[in-house]
């Protein structure tokens, strides 16, 4: 198919959809099916080409130990037979499959390497929603708390404290509880 014009008659190809029939001055090859193509035909899904998946990656998952073998090139071979020869290879270890998950109770977070997180207080690997050690019941943290519960709780002693102090007020002169009054004194005069 030639294409161009009377002055210039090698340039630019007629697009190949049997639809469009285009005359392109800068064409698109498909790397698929080797054809010729428009800017609007260009993408395997607007021309229907057959050999769209030629480049791409395919795996079948092994159920044992969740390792993906390619099958990419392997046309001939079964996906049963592929996954039998991957049994027998002495790579398929059932320990591999199961990813540590977040040891707090009820939650099901896969541990990987961006969201773990290790207590400093107890060296326990967890995720990062359960990283405090209020969130995943800390056991040094938690025997520290009843040290501290032995001696009388901050919050305990903090009231104790405050009702020691009679309704003492900081801020007033007076003895009393209540406000002061504002003073009678000379104020500044603004002109």
């Amino acid at each position: 198919m030639g294409g161009g014009t009377e002055a210039f008659p090698d340039l630019g190809q007629h697009c190949q959809n049997p639809d469009c029939n285009q005359l392109d001055f800068l064409p698109f090859k498909c790397d698929g099916c080797q054809k010729v193509f428009c800017v609007e035909h260009r993408s395997y899904k607007a021309h229907e080409c057959p050999k769209s998946d030629h480049n791409s990656r395919k795996v079948v998952v092994c159920e044992t130990c969740s390792m993906s073998i390619e099958t990419t090139g392997r046309d001939g071979e079964d996906e049963k037979a592929m996954l039998e020869k991957h049994e027998k290879s002495g790579n398929c270890d059932p320990k591999k499959k199961k990813k540590p998950t977040c040891p707090v109770r009820r939650c099901k977070e896969i541990l990987t390497f961006s969201n773990t997180s290790t207590c400093k207080t107890c060296q326990l690997k967890v995720c990062l929603k359960h990283r405090f050690p209020a969130d995943h019941v800390c056991k040094k943290a938690a025997s520290a708390a009843t040290v501290v519960e032995g001696k009388g709780r901050w919050n305990d002693r903090f009231l104790a404290a405050m009702a020691s102090r009679n309704g003492k007020d900081c801020g007033s002169k007076s003895g009393h509880g209540s406000a002061s009054t504002p003073s009678t004194s000379s104020s500044v005069k603004a002109y």
